[in-house]
C-alpha cells in the first residue's frame, strides 16, 4: 500500500466557493481516479491555521509505482484544474506518506 496526501489551502476570501467545489467537483474527481484504491476527503482542523481553510485528500494506492505514476500524470491535471478555477487563491501541498523504517547504522 502507498499513500499520498494532498492538502489544499484556500485563502479566507474564497472559502465558500472552495467548500462548494471540494464537496462536489473535487470529490467527484477523486472518485473517478482509476489507480486510486480508496480516498478520504476531509476538512483539516488545526490550531495553527488562523485564516482560510485547509482540505485534505488522502489517496491510497496499491503500490508505490501507481502512486508515482499518478504524480507524473494525474496530479498535474488536478493542479491545472484548481489553478484555472482559483488561481493562486488555492495552494496544493503534496506529501508522500511512507512506511516508517529504522535507520541503518545509527545507535
Amino acid at each position: 500500500m502507498s499513500i499520498l496526501s494532498l492538502t489544499f489551502h484556500c485563502v479566507e476570501s474564497m472559502v465558500q466557493e472552495w467548500e462548494q467545489y471540494a464537496r462536489t467537483e473535487l470529490a467527484q474527481m477523486a472518485s473517478n481516479l482509476y489507480d486510486v484504491e480508496k480516498f478520504i476527503l476531509s476538512d483539516v482542523e488545526s490550531e495553527m491555521l488562523n485564516e482560510g481553510r485547509n482540505t485534505n485528500l488522502l489517496l491510497i494506492f496499491e503500490t508505490a509505482e501507481l502512486r508515482a505514476s499518478f504524480l507524473e500524470n494525474e496530479f498535474e491535471n488536478i493542479q491545472d484544474r484548481i489553478s484555472q478555477r482559483f488561481g493562486d487563491q488555492v495552494m496544493i501541498f503534496e506529501t508522500l506518506l511512507n512506511e516508517f523504517t529504522e535507520t541503518k547504522g545509527e545507535s
